[in-house]
């Protein structure tokens, strides 16, 4: 998606300490003109129909990426896993719920609350077989930005190309389409682009469970 998302070309460690990454330059500072090419909502779904690879040493698409990957500062594991109920509970959740501790102090009722979660609602939801996309299909792992709300997205160009809708800051990984929705409905901003994407992409089944999964995301 380079017209959606700025293309990185290297990145390492520096010899005066600290690292550095290189893009390509993305220009916010024309951000008040009328985007041309798709509408945010079509770039999104086109970002989310890019399916995943196959990883060295597995035979089909998994659910992870090949590296730890930071959402704000917290540094998310994303081992390759092949059903995404035990990826989300476990790579997600219980992972989160660990970084807090080691950073904040074990709070016991909240250690509870999240491996009741993780251990009953995430299976009740997106246990395999059970969830399924709007085709009827088992779910498929494809790309998400990760952490898509309001402050990662705005109207600017690439390089030199025009102004386009564009998204920054990543925390990207092999996942569950309807996952980019936890974040983006959380801290709002996206208001008719969802509608616009579910035209396109039909929500998930059970359909009648949408509300709910995305509550889940949300997490």
């Amino acid at each position: 998606m380079p017209s959606f998302c700025p293309r990185s070309y290297g990145h390492g460690a520096l010899s005066t300490g600290g690292y550095f990454l290189a893009t390509d330059f993305l220009n916010l500072g024309s951000s008040k003109a009328k985007p041309s090419g798709l509408s945010f909502a079509q770039k999104l779904e086109k970002l989310h129909g890019t399916a995943a690879p196959v990883p060295d040493g597995h035979s089909s698409p998994q659910f992870g990426f090949a590296m730890p990957t930071c959402c704000g500062n917290t540094e998310q594991p994303n081992d390759f896993t092949s059903s995404w109920s035990d990826f989300y509970a476990n790579q997600r959740l219980r992972a989160v719920a660990k970084a807090s501790e080691k950073a904040n102090g074990k709070d016991e009722a909240l250690g509870k609350l999240v491996e009741k979660v993780a251990s009953v609602v995430v299976p009740r939801l997106l246990r395999d077989g059970h969830l399924k996309s709007h085709y009827g299909t088992p779910i498929a792992p494809v790309v998400v930005h990760g952490d898509l709300w309001s402050g990662n997205h705005g109207k600017g160009s690439i390089g030199d190309g025009p102004v386009e809708h564009v998204v920054y800051d990543p925390s990207s990984a092999y996942a569950h389409s309807e996952f980019e929705m936890g974040i983006m409905k959380m801290f709002g901003g996206f208001s008719g682009v969802l509608d616009e994407y579910h035209e396109l992409k039909p929500k998930d089944l059970p359909r009648e469970e949408y509300d709910d999964r995305v509550e889940l995301y949300e997490l």
